[in-house]
């Protein structure tokens, strides 16, 4: 363990009253936290490259938040109660956490559906200082329905979702709730907050161009960073991931 940094589990209710788990990283110096969202069907680990970065990412003067979304990993709740509303509000909850902290400054970060969360919650919640998402899908309904397949729609409350990681069982809300959000004309309420728009160029799960839309609708300041040869989970440039998110952490939030 560095003396740099040091490492808190904590928890905190959410909205519905269920307890988030969560992981702090942080240092007694550190007024930024990055709050971290994750993928998914992943968890705050992020198997143990989550861990890592929030680690390089103390070492450099920044505390982060790592925490499992309700029905995830260590919090409470079934996985199969699945809302982009319901990710939006514990990820409010997750803020208020580091503002209640002390934190001067709030900056989230979000990988794939954890990303457009972020996108979506950043426009809502003008106390978050910027946003940056990683390979985070603009077209839900497009890469849902997809996952689904036709032959799964209006077969009951609870329905099979082909993820990468395996079958996973949603109800019909999932899909009905998403139909309300826009992450393009999100991404167009971020300014002039920065935005960080990072996407690997072979990402088979969530096509590139999606990585586009959320740029182009965006204001200044804004980057947009396509790792080439990169898939969805930048298997084998994660650390490139890292130093891109990094940079743009000291360029606009110096410690």
């Amino acid at each position: 363990m560095s003396e740099l940094y040091k490492w808190e589990r904590i928890s905190y209710l959410n909205k519905q009253g269920l307890l988030i788990s969560g992981l702090l990283c942080t240092s007694s110096e550190a007024q930024t936290l990055v709050v971290v969202c994750h993928g998914f069907t992943g968890s705050k680990e992020g198997g143990g490259k989550a861990i890592a970065m929030a680690e390089e990412f103390a070492k450099h003067g920044y505390a982060v938040l790592l925490f499992d979304f309700t029905g995830s990993g260590e919090s409470e709740g079934d996985f199969s109660d699945i809302t982009l509303t319901g990710h939006i509000e514990d990820l409010t909850c997750s803020v208020e956490y580091g503002l209640t902290a002390g934190f001067k400054r709030i900056v989230t970060l979000g990988r794939s559906f954890g990303g457009t969360t972020a996108l979506l919650h950043g426009a809502l919640d003008r106390r978050v200082a910027g946003v940056c998402t990683w390979a985070a899908p603009a077209e839900l309904i497009k890469l849902f329905n997809a996952a689904r397949g036709t032959s799964n729609k209006d077969q009951g409350e609870l329905q099979p979702l082909q993820d990468p990681s395996g079958t996973v069982m949603v109800r019909n809300t999932f899909f009905s709730d998403l139909a309300q959000y826009d992450p393009a004309g999100s991404a167009a309420k971020i300014s002039p907050r920065p935005l960080l728009v990072l996407h690997g160029e072979k990402d088979t799960v969530v096509p590139v161009t999606n990585a586009s839309l959320i740029a182009r609708a965006a204001g200044e300041p804004k980057e947009l960073h396509i790792i080439p040869q990169a898939d969805h989970q930048f298997t084998q440039h994660y650390q490139e991931a890292w130093q891109i998110t990094l940079t743009w952490l000291l360029k606009h939030f110096p410690v």
